[in-house]
């Protein structure tokens, strides 16, 4: 029997007497006693080691029940910092049976390895979804940051992936493991509010094309893996800061690389809209461009809008034919026909304050509940079950911003299928997806 079957094995029965005989006594391995067994240690691989991965390796590194057994980035610089953070925290652990951490700048060489059974995706949002499904494909369970893609058609692809895989994925929308935004949601989804009528969400706008001049380049950075399926361009530093750093780089910002605020942000505020609408596994049926006049635009691919956009829900568990508005709350505030809330990070008001006056009980419908975005995902893995964030859920959550994007770049009103991931109209199909350099097509499942 194989080390990594053994592993799988053991997370899949975790709670079931069939593991029982698989778990080799920490005591007969001289360890500690607390501390897991090698054999039932979870192998954690991490792509992707910039400022947003910090907080994941530190975590994990930091708990016995886990190995960090490779980290990836293409820059060196990086790499090797990360490397190095992971043998000082075993050492000061003084974790003896750990072999070491591999170092890569191919995200491919993560994945096969057999002693990997989790994998940590904190790319550029362009290259999300490659490594993802290529994850899921060699049966490794997934935390990917959030938007959890570039296009439509790799959020339905994502998803697709998963399920035929049957993998644990959560999305790093860790705002579904915060109290404030988990209480917003329970009081609109139990009617506290009565109907909502509409919504308001306020995140930065789309992005546009990149058109930074080039900089010289110091070597140690593989500039053509960090591009992946973006068109070719000459490097710069906002894009791909070199070496360790403290800050998110600005590749954010261009189309060919993610979706401006609409992602960025948006993929967690448009997320808590979802849940609290109730339409985690839906989304809008039309999206409606902004009343006002359009920009005159400086260069194609330029937004012709930065707020506005608006999308109807027809039928939803709270209310019939919800607006949901792009534009300026403070956070994440629902109108219903009893009072309003407004939820954002560290923040929760309700008017009139009354609302928040009768509690949420037992009796009442409940949401799921997580203190610990990383802790959830890791319960679900042992468990088998599905997290907070499953898959679809980031998926569908990522595709409302790239439908707000589409409508603030074409100006045309779009009608959407939910159910079937396309459009319910004559808009472009194309639309869903776009061209890559030819080396990093999209993946078959």
């Amino acid at each position: 029997m194989s080390k990594r079957f053994s592993r799988r094995t053991f997370i899949q029965a975790a709670s079931t007497a069939i593991a029982a005989p698989m778990i080799i006594p920490a005591s007969a391995l001289g360890l500690e006693p607390g501390k897991p067994a090698p054999s039932n240690r979870i192998g954690v691989g991490f792509i992707g080691m910039g400022k947003q991965m910090g907080g994941h390796l530190n975590h994990v590194a930091g708990k016995p029940d886990y190995v960090v057994q490779a980290v990836c980035d293409v820059d060196t610089t990086r790499r090797e910092h990360a490397k190095k953070t992971v043998e000082a925290k075993y050492a000061k652990l003084e974790r003896k049976d750990w072999k070491g951490c591999a170092d890569t700048e191919d995200f491919r060489e993560v994945i096969a390895r057999k002693d990997i059974d989790v994998v940590f995706i904190a790319t550029p949002d362009h290259w999300h979804t490659i490594p993802l499904v290529e994850a899921a494909k060699a049966k490794k369970d997934i935390y990917c940051e959030k938007p959890l893609t570039l296009t439509i058609a790799e959020a339905k692809l994502c998803v697709d992936a998963v399920r035929k895989n049957n993998v644990v994925m959560q999305t790093g929308s860790q705002q579904r493991s915060s109290k404030e935004f988990l209480k917003a949601c329970e009081y609109v989804r139990n009617g506290r509010l009565g109907k909502i009528t509409e919504v308001i969400v306020d995140v930065g706008g789309p992005g546009r094309p990149c058109d930074l001049p080039e900089e010289s380049m110091e070597p140690g950075l593989n500039w053509d893996m960090w591009q992946g399926q973006a068109p070719a361009r000459p490097y710069h530093s906002a894009l791909s800061p070199r070496g360790v750093h403290n800050h998110y780089p600005a590749f954010r910002t261009y189309i060919e690389y993610a979706g401006g605020g609409m992602t960025d942000f948006g993929a967690h505020h448009f997320d808590i809209m979802q849940w609290g609408l109730g339409m985690d596994d839906s989304g809008p049926d039309e999206i409606l461009p902004p009343e006002t006049e359009p920009n005159k635009v400086k260069q194609f691919g330029d937004p012709l809008w930065t707020k506005g956009v608006r999308y109807i829900y027809k039928k939803t568990p709270v209310g019939d034919n919800i607006v949901v508005t792009h534009g300026s709350s403070g956070g994440i505030l629902f109108k219903g026909e009893k009072g309003q809330i407004l939820v954002n990070r560290g923040k929760l008001t309700a008017t009139p304050e009354s609302i928040f006056d009768e509690p949420i009980t037992d009796k009442d419908i409940r949401l799921i509940q997580s203190s610990n975005h990383h802790e959830n995902f890791f319960q679900a893995v042992r468990s088998r079950q599905r997290p907070i964030c499953d898959v679809e859920i980031g998926a569908r959550s990522a595709v409302v911003c790239h439908l707000g994007n589409l409508v603030y770049a074409h100006g045309k009103k779009m009608k959407w299928d939910p159910k079937n991931w396309k459009f319910a109209d004559d808009t472009n199909p194309k639309w869903l997806d776009r061209e890559r350099r030819e080396k990093w097509q999209l993946p078959t499942i």
